[in-house]
């Protein structure tokens, strides 16, 4: 099932939004907001798989909240002006709802949805899809070494490249990758197991790198990195 959340300014167009989810078996509507900075502070935290997007805001447009998303989610815009939707497909985004949209035509949107998300996990068993700056980059799982957090943001250590710089938290990012392949060893660092070289005195080696082992992830660790399977 698709998790989305809602945003629009105008209480009745989340009603008919709530109304419609409700009606159909693929999609969750987790919260519905009328305040971006409410919804971009809910984001940070809890990931969506989709968000339903009215593009005139009062603080910031739906086109500019669209590049501020923290971590990859599809977007679907509804407004009730047609001069939006070019400028709304080179943000990627999923569809494009005139209002008043028919029921129909709200499924036919989450019909894309699903086939965007088929081939997102696809691509995920692969690649890492991150949104960086306006665009999403993707990012091979086997060049990844590790990943650090530097307060709001994340750097991930790719190999034979220099660092890619994202803004989404650790929680957000560790979902996002295969569990038997990479661990959290601190709280500001996930490694992958694979491209470890060495542990001593509690410092995990990557190449040149050093990375420290906090005490509350060690049996994790531990359990992972000894496993046949890493």
């Amino acid at each position: 099932m698709i998790k989305a959340i809602a945003i629009d300014d105008e209480p009745p167009a989340l009603e008919i939004l709530e109304n419609y989810c409700r009606r159909t078996e693929k999609v969750e509507l987790m919260k519905v907001f009328t305040s971006t900075s409410r919804a971009l502070e809910y984001l940070e935290q809890f990931p969506a798989d989709l968000i339903f997007l009215d593009i005139n805001m009062p603080a910031i447009s739906g086109l500019e909240f669209a590049k501020r998303i923290p971590q990859q989610s599809m977007v679907i815009f509804t407004t009730s002006y047609t001069e939006y939707a070019v400028e709304s497909y080179s943000l990627n985004a999923v569809d494009y709802l005139l209002k008043p949209y028919t029921f129909a035509r709200f499924q036919q949107a989450i019909e894309k949805a699903e086939a965007v998300q088929r081939f997102q996990q696809n691509e995920r068993q692969q690649y890492l899809i991150l949104r960086v700056d306006y665009s999403l980059i993707r990012i091979a799982l086997p060049d990844i070494l590790f990943i650090e957090g530097l307060d709001n943001y994340l750097k991930v250590h790719v190999r034979n490249q220099s660092p890619i710089v994202v803004r989404m938290t650790m929680k957000a990012l560790q979902e996002k990758l295969p569990e038997n392949e990479f661990v959290r060893v601190h709280r500001s660092y996930i490694v992958a197991i694979g491209k470890i070289s060495s542990i001593r005195n509690k410092m995990i080696f990557i190449g040149e790198e050093e990375i420290p082992l906090g005490t509350s992830h060690e049996k994790v660790f531990y359990a992972l990195f000894n496993s046949p399977k890493s």
